[in-house]
């Protein structure tokens, strides 16, 4: 397996895109704090402020994904970048403004672009041949992890160098640049809304509910280190400017594992490799909590980033599996959802627990959410998924004389052409032989119906 199949030219107009829609993501929720910070209980409110963008993003990502038309989505993509443009640009524009009216664009700028994501991620795998679409995925997550290793820095350069409303404008640009990019990029991809077998999206999209569990568990353990590293680091007696860097490395270490996931085929089930890496996310957090040194700390949380990555694809990678690609966008909306509510639920609970236990102990409490959250996306997934029924046998003795019966399992029955199709009426056996005819060649069948990676 490599890279190949993705290093080509539509691919590459998409990254651009992409790095539009994206960055300003992740710029936000640091560039509200920075927005507002000289204001009486700044603090305070830059916080309140991100919580209003991510609940909008919450809210937003299935609202609008789930009515994306896939041979239509460049509209819908263009209005949701547009109209998220617009309301980083008032953020911008207006940082002295009440905070309800700050509040209320900052959630229209996280919910109006809230299916982007999920609908650009869609667009990249139909731009690759399906043999690559763990590559196509790995190359996304490379540079989503890319970009989120870049904006602290930025972000923090911009808002203390030139002016704290500036990242905000860098924010509205890229996104409407976006805009812009998405006519070098197909109208949409092709979805036949015949691959739901007459269910419904709702319903479609409800059955995937082991994904988005395990998907929330997944960010939660990012919360307890973005959210609980600087209270840790000054419980250890360490300065909390070392907080940017160790955060950079659990970046840098997710971008690396991503590239190496895409790199060759992995043993193993997707659901059983998600829930190892996630069991190797919780230790690698375990011991950032244990650990008292700062080289020690950086190790496990590089380690944790590269795991991350992994557990991040074989997320994405089930989902395509449980819905079929007429609902991919909107299930990967619904995810994005997903994993942005365990981030807002962990980083609740850890920020409650600071109140009351030492940072030590409110991150293992956050280990022990995830593992929990873990368990029940992995015991839902393998009740979902259930063995086939046993092919039906012949007990009692065969007849020498008459058409030939022949038994066979109902996989060797799904990949027969129908010219080995089973006599069905008295005509069609007297054509298949009749007593003392020469006995057929045997059925094949067999093969890997799911085409796990």
């Amino acid at each position: 397996m490599s890279y190949r199949d993705v290093a080509t030219k539509r691919v590459l107009a998409w990254a651009v895109v992409a790095t539009g829609a994206r960055m300003p993501v992740a710029m936000t929720p640091l560039a509200l704090v920075f927005l507002v910070r000289e204001r009486p209980a700044g603090y305070t409110l830059g916080a309140t402020l991100a919580a209003a963008y991510v609940i909008g993003e919450i809210i937003g990502a299935p609202l609008l994904g789930t009515r994306m038309h896939p041979d239509r989505a460049r509209p819908h993509l263009a209005w949701g970048l547009a109209i998220g443009a617009s309301g980083f640009a008032a953020l911008a524009a207006i940082p002295h403004a009440p905070p309800p009216l700050l509040a209320a664009f900052a959630a229209l700028a996280g919910a109006a672009p809230a299916a982007a994501p999920g609908a650009l991620r869609t667009l990249l795998t139909s731009l690759v041949p399906k043999r690559a679409a763990a590559q196509a995925l790995s190359a996304e997550s490379v540079l989503t992890f890319g970009i989120w290793s870049l904006t602290p820095a930025a972000v923090t350069g911009l808002a203390l160098g030139v002016a704290p409303r500036v990242p905000l404008l860098l924010a509205a640009a890229l996104m409407a640049s976006s805009v812009a990019g998405l006519w070098l990029l197909p109208a949409g991809w092709e979805a036949d809304d015949g691959d739901r077998a007459g269910e419904s999206m709702h319903r479609l999209l409800a059955r995937a509910w082991p994904a988005y569990v395990t998907g929330a568990a997944s960010l939660s353990l990012l919360a307890l280190a973005e959210l609980v590293l600087p209270a840790l680091l000054e419980q250890r007696g360490t300065a909390v400017g070392w907080a940017g860097p160790l955060l950079t490395g659990l970046s840098l270490g997710s971008a690396v594992g991503a590239f190496l996931y895409g790199l060759r085929s992995w043993p193993g089930q997707l659901r059983t490799r998600s829930v190892v890496l996630m069991c190797g996310m919780a230790v690698c957090l375990t011991l950032v909590a244990l650990i008292p040194t700062l080289a020690g700390m950086a190790a496990a949380l590089t380690a944790a980033g590269v795991l991350q990555a992994g557990a991040m694809l074989t997320r994405n990678l089930s989902l395509r599996e449980m819905l079929p690609p007429s609902a991919l966008a909107a299930g990967y909306s619904v995810m994005y959802a997903a994993v942005g509510a365990g981030y807002a639920a962990t980083g609740s609970l850890a920020g409650a627990l600071l109140h009351f236990v030492a940072p030590s102990t409110a991150i293992l409490a956050g280990v022990g959410l995830t593992l929990l959250l873990t368990l029940v996306g992995a015991l839902g997934e393998h009740a979902r998924i259930k063995p086939p029924d046993p092919a039906p046998t012949t007990t009692g003795p065969r007849s020498t004389h008459g058409p030939k019966t022949v038994d066979v399992t109902p996989a060797q029955s799904l990949n027969r052409t129908p010219a080995q199709s089973l006599p069905q009426t008295p005509a069609e056996a007297l054509d298949c032989g009749g007593p003392g005819a020469p006995e057929g060649a045997p059925i094949r069948g067999g093969g890997d119906p799911e085409h796990r990676l």
